[in-house]
């Protein structure tokens, strides 16, 4: 199912725009909640079911192969993908095409005649992209022992992580592909195929770990996300194709007549440096922890994993609503752009926060339920429940980053018109690069914080440089937006962070003693659980945060809702019946 945008994009702002919504905008909302709500819908359902098969993932890992050397050398080796994977399908590419088709897509409407701006950003984008991804991915198998050198310098077993990264060198080009056509279709308003990737990443995967985990060990799960990333990219050839023809040949204009779009290669660099920048962190922590006992790095590893179920909601909500203010800003409607971060911003930590709230009161239960068993024991458990319930106190500000930073590369896209001056549209400036100075500003933290505790309370230290630095990150990203142009307000964008953040740590601190009530991880998971969810519902709404007060009091009021009669249906009369009684 495609799901396609009814209306046509915002209108540019003026500097004298009132509060006041314009006719047009005000005609348009309905339809376009309609269709954001829809294309939630569709990428919640399949992101879900991959996010299903990557929890399945994780929990064949630690029951064929524990948490020792080994799991810690695949881990290594699995840097690469991790590394790549929000560089080039998530976060860097999707920052760079998504605002780049934008901005296509309005020069498309503004001049319907001429070539197909869609098609000539493809054809000058995507071939420099294949060969400095073969580059790339050639130039990482090469560079593997250097790179497991660098990453873990105490790793017991290196060869087998050099090994494991060569393999997994090969996922850089389709990674790059599923990335690059996904972007393209997020932004014509095209969602289930781009949510389809992660299912097929994650069979890929799940069919090399069950067919093969006897025969090459810990190998099976290397060569199966090189497989599933191959998956990734087949899946999305073809919808973008059809997307592609579905525009039509375009006649009445010369080439050289047409407002054609024109690559700025200095783009890309900001771009990249924040993706490489904020992954770094789980370079440091893979540096530091390599010297703590061996299975330390797979406990972080399990316990991010299970942290970042509570963002999936969240990075659902950017994927859906990045196009839109993409196109807002593209088409110069820096208010709509505003109130659409806003209100991401309120959502995000809504459903940030209950998961954080969840993992606080019920770590020990959840990681009992979903990997003691096999090779995992109960000392693994009780180590990475610790790290989940440190690293959570960073999850409301990775949530924030997610729906912050793209606004920043919104303004600067890959492409610039044809007929804007070149030292205008080519020279990037230092607004270009404070998303990276934030971050590196972030990272310094994690370095200290994670210097100076590692030594005393060992995967602990690491967790809670990671939160610390992350925190730091959000809080610099917020306030540096009105200098991009989306001057957020912040009295009330605060204001309503701090409801939920008082209604996640009382749901905690009730949920708590709930989950100790059971014995079980089961009863235990679903008791804290239970409560969890029904004090953060009474809680925000109390306080009035309108991102939980709204859908309370809509469960509640259809709740009420007095249900209509049901109407019997006429029973075929007897002579008898028509008689009046006593006759």
């Amino acid at each position: 199912m495609t799901t396609d945008q009814p209306v046509a994009p915002p209108a540019p702002a003026t500097a004298t725009a009132t509060a006041e919504v314009p006719a047009p905008r005000a005609a348009a909302e309905p339809a376009r909640r309609g269709f954001l709500a829809k294309a939630f819908g569709v990428t919640a359902l399949l992101s879900a079911a991959g996010s299903g098969l990557g929890l399945l993932r994780d929990l064949l890992l630690a029951r064929y192969f524990g948490a020792n050397q080994g799991t810690d050398a695949f881990l290594v080796a699995w840097t690469v993908p991790e590394t790549f994977a929000p560089l080039l399908i998530e976060d860097a590419m999707a920052f760079l095409m998504v605002p780049a088709f934008s901005l296509a897509l309005v020069l498309r409407e503004e001049r319907p005649h001429g070539p197909d701006p869609v098609r000539q950003l493809t054809r000058s984008t995507l071939p420099w992209l294949l060969l400095a991804l073969c580059t790339l991915s050639g130039a990482v198998a090469l560079g593997a022992p250097r790179l497991v050198d660098l990453l873990a310098p105490g790793l017991a077993d290196p060869q087998l992580a050099v090994t494991c990264t060569r393999i997994t060198a090969l996922t850089i080009l389709p990674f790059g592909v599923a990335g690059y056509l996904a972007s393209a279709l997020r932004a014509l308003h095209s969602f289930t195929a781009p949510a389809v990737i992660y299912v097929m990443y994650n069979l890929g995967i799940l069919a090399l770990l069950l067919s093969g985990h006897r025969l090459l060990g810990v190998r099976s799960a290397a060569i199966g996300v090189a497989v599933g990333s191959v998956l990734m990219a087949g899946v999305l050839l073809l919808p973008f194709a059809r997307r592609l023809r579905s525009g039509g040949r375009r006649r009445g204009l010369r080439r050289g007549a047409a407002r054609r779009l024109v690559l700025i290669p200095l783009a890309l660099l900001p771009v990249a440096a924040f993706t490489l920048t904020r992954q770094a962190q789980v370079f440091i922590e893979r540096y530091l922890g390599s010297g703590l006992p061996p299975g330390t790095i797979s406990h972080l590893n399990y316990a991010a994993k299970v942290s970042q179920l509570a963002m999936t909601s969240a990075i659902l909500i950017v994927t859906v609503t990045f196009p839109v203010v993409a196109r807002a800003m593209a088409a110069g409607d820096f208010t709509a752009a505003r109130d659409r971060v806003e209100k991401d911003l309120g959502q995000a930590a809504a459903l940030v926060l209950l998961g954080t709230a969840f993992l606080m009161a019920c770590a020990p239960a959840l990681v009992a339920l979903l990997f003691q068993r096999g090779a995992f024991g109960p000392a693994d458990t009780s180590a990475t429940a610790a790290v989940i319930r440190v690293y959570s106190f960073g999850l409301p500000a990775q949530a924030m980053i997610g729906v912050m930073v793209r606004p920043y590369f919104c303004v600067r896209p890959v492409v610039r018109r044809a007929d804007t001056p070149r030292a205008e549209g080519d020279r990037t400036t230092w607004l270009d690069w404070y998303p990276v100075g934030a971050m590196l500003l972030g990272l310094a933290v994690t370095v200290a914080v994670g210097v100076g505790a590692t030594p005393h309370f060992g995967a602990l230290g690491l967790a809670a440089g990671n939160a610390a630095g992350i925190t730091a990150t959000a809080a610099l990203l917020m306030r540096g937006l009105m200098l991009r142009g989306v001057a957020l307000r912040l009295p009330r964008v605060l204001g309503g962070q701090a409801r939920l953040l008082a209604a996640a740590l009382a749901a905690a601190a009730l949920g708590w003693p709930a989950a100790r009530a059971a014995a079980d991880p089961l009863p235990a998971a679903l008791l804290g659980g239970g409560t969890v969810l029904l004090s953060f519902a009474a809680l925000g709404a109390l306080f009035g945060a309108a991102e939980v007060r709204g859908p309370v009091l809509g469960l509640l009021a259809r709740a009420r809702r007095p249900q209509p009669a049901p109407v019997p249906s006429p029973a075929p009369s007897t002579a008898a019946e028509e008689r009046p009684h006593g006759r």
